[in-house]
């Protein structure tokens, strides 16, 4: 977060979440090649990419676009709704992935593949989008449960307010990053930036 980083938003996505903020992504987008993806990215001249969605990995070809953005040099981090099974990618210190676990208040919590916890190395993160207390409570199971390396916990843009949730993790002492969601802060719902 904060970094300059380009998105590549793959189109589809498995889950219905209640309170998804790229309904967009679910549907909408053009054809690319890899090679297309890659003379794009090429012209921001920015090494950190970003490729989210919809959930990237309902692509069957995202693996290979993440090894070639990886080839030609980038930091990429993989962003996942963390119910598909993340077993195909190969494990790089290079690759990032950032793997959401949905919450109740998504409506979806109870597709969550948790046998990607194993597939989870020391640079990776879980993100928790909280909207209320039962969130928090599931979100502070899990963390206890798994005990991941790196957690960041955000609120759903009309849900808890940071002050609440910075409030019950330094009450519960939770080893966790509790950040906004800057990019709703800084553009709203404008897309392509």
């Amino acid at each position: 977060m904060g970094i300059p980083t380009v998105f590549v938003r793959l189109t589809g996505c498995n889950l219905d979440c209640e309170w998804c903020d790229t309904e967009y992504a679910k549907t909408e987008g053009k054809k690319f090649t890899i090679g297309q993806i890659l003379a794009e990215v090429d012209k921001f001249r920015c090494n950190q990419i970003c490729i989210t969605g919809g959930e990237p990995m309902c692509q069957s070809e995202t693996p290979k676009l993440i090894d070639k953005l990886l080839g030609a040099g980038y930091l990429v981090t993989l962003e996942t709704n963390g119910s598909i099974n993340l077993e195909e990618l190969e494990c790089s210190p290079i690759l990032m992935i950032s793997m959401d676990i949905k919450c109740p208040s998504s409506g979806q919590a109870d597709k969550m593949d948790f046998s990607n916890m194993e597939n989870l190395g020391p640079t990776d993160q879980l993100k928790f989008i909280i909207s209320g207390q039962e969130d928090y409570d599931y979100a502070k199971g899990i963390i206890q449960k798994y005990q991941p390396t790196c957690v960041i916990i955000m609120t759903v843009v009309d849900g808890t307010n940071l002050k609440e949730l910075v409030e019950w993790v330094l009450q519960d002492k939770l080893d966790v990053r509790v950040l906004p969601q800057l990019h709703k802060i800084i553009w709203g719902n404008e897309r392509g930036r």
